[in-house]
């Protein structure tokens, strides 16, 4: 018990630096390494061998996925995107028709575009799971532990990926070089990634 909540103040104490530190890069700098991981995903074997994609698609505070989108379905790819539940942990990766659709999709509040709670979409764990979940976050570090913004929906969602197909998706974390912490606190909930892709180095983790 002393030990969770020993977790639980270590991340909320470095979930506030990392903000802080995303506050402080410039749009430019932002845009610069969005640019440069674009360039490292559509090079990466995990990426071309994958044909059933997660992603997310980004905040202001997060590494800009739009180029990696629109790629996913210049290479023929099956695109999913997430669907939060509000008020739980719960989340669902829907199917995205194309990357026209992203502008007319609802926000929700807080301010992510994703398909409306009711509307039918197929569902990637009803039709055959995922190769490849992008994994975002606010900090990470070199031996793959992962820190959110508490709320558990990714956490909670590749256990669900664990149960319900046989291969584990390969989990691909996309970071600003800001976001890399010598350690991140974690409990026995948190799923680690397998790599995080950041400007200065690939962090495949041992």
């Amino acid at each position: 018990m002393a030990a969770a909540a020993a977790a639980s103040g270590a991340k909320r104490s470095l979930r506030a630096e990392l903000k802080q530190r995303l506050r402080a890069l410039s749009a430019e700098e932002r845009l610069r390494q969005s640019r440069l991981l674009t360039q490292k995903v559509t090079a990466h074997s995990r990426y071309q061998c994958s044909q059933r994609v997660a992603i997310f698609l980004s905040m202001q505070d997060e590494v800009d996925t739009e180029e990696i989108v629109q790629d996913i379905f210049r290479q023929g790819k099956t695109c999913f995107i997430p669907r939060y539940e509000a008020h739980s942990n719960h989340m669902d990766m829907v199917r995205l028709a194309s990357a026209d659709e992203i502008p007319l999709l609802p926000r929700t509040s807080w301010n992510i575009a994703q398909p409306a709670p009711g509307e039918a979409r197929e569902e990637a764990l009803a039709t055959g799971g995922l190769d490849l979940i992008f994994m975002p976050g606010l900090g990470f570090d070199k031996d793959g532990n992962r820190l959110g913004r508490g709320r558990g929906y990714y956490d909670a969602y590749v256990r669900r990926c664990l149960e319900g197909q046989e291969e584990k998706p390969y989990l691909l974390a996309l970071a600003f070089k800001e976001q890399l912490c010598p350690r991140v606190p974690v409990d026995d909930h948190d799923v680690r990634v397998d790599e995080v892709l950041y400007e200065d180095g690939d962090g495949l983790v041992p």
